[in-house]
């Protein structure tokens, strides 16, 4: 494997296959047992609300037609999938002749996520408690240890009281930035 990180890519298919793309895709992960490669397809889609003779009418227009997002770990193996799946025409990045394309960036996926709603890391279980201990494993508090104050399970939110310069500071962080602390 060149590259060991998941990271969000783009696909270019036919406009109007976008949901078949994702389907085949789908397939294509569990048939070719590319479960530990390829994680999440998403088809960028947002709802417009329509008032037709005063009625309400709710249509799904895709955000970006001909594009689907996809969240893998680019090997070689994982891009002939994707790449060779029916209605994909190419990944969007990539120079052609068989090179591998360009992530999108951490700032680019963080806007297009939120703004479609969906959670920009896959979900997490969290077995910690309030009063639990847990360390930090990303973010400006990386390698610190907390005592964990505040558990949102539906937002995938944790605060965590730290210690700094001698006095308690709490953080709010994501279940993703944080790991069960077994040394106390």
């Amino acid at each position: 494997m060149s590259n060991a990180a998941k990271e969000w890519y783009v696909l270019h298919t036919y406009s109007g296959y976008e949901n078949k793309v994702k389907s085949n895709i789908e397939l294509r992960i569990s048939s070719m047992g590319m479960e530990e490669n390829i994680f999440r397809v998403i088809v960028p889609e947002e709802e417009e609300v329509e008032v037709k003779d005063g009625k309400e009418k709710v249509t799904i227009n895709k955000t970006f037609p001909g594009y689907v997002l996809v969240e893998m770990i680019m090997s070689d193996q994982a891009w002939y999938v994707v790449r060779n799946t029916p209605g994909v025409t190419g990944f969007v990045g990539s120079h052609g002749a068989g090179s591998k394309p360009s992530p999108l960036l951490p700032e680019e996926v963080d806007t297009l996520l939120g703004r479609l709603g969906v959670p920009t890391h896959a979900p997490v279980d969290l077995h910690a408690k309030v009063g639990d201990y847990v360390i930090i494993t990303e973010g400006a508090f990386d390698g610190m240890s907390g005592k964990v104050t505040e558990i949102d399970d539906e937002k995938q939110k944790v605060k965590v009281t730290i210690e700094m310069f001698g006095r308690e500071t709490i953080a709010e962080l994501e279940f993703y930035q944080v790991k069960e602390d077994d040394s106390y």
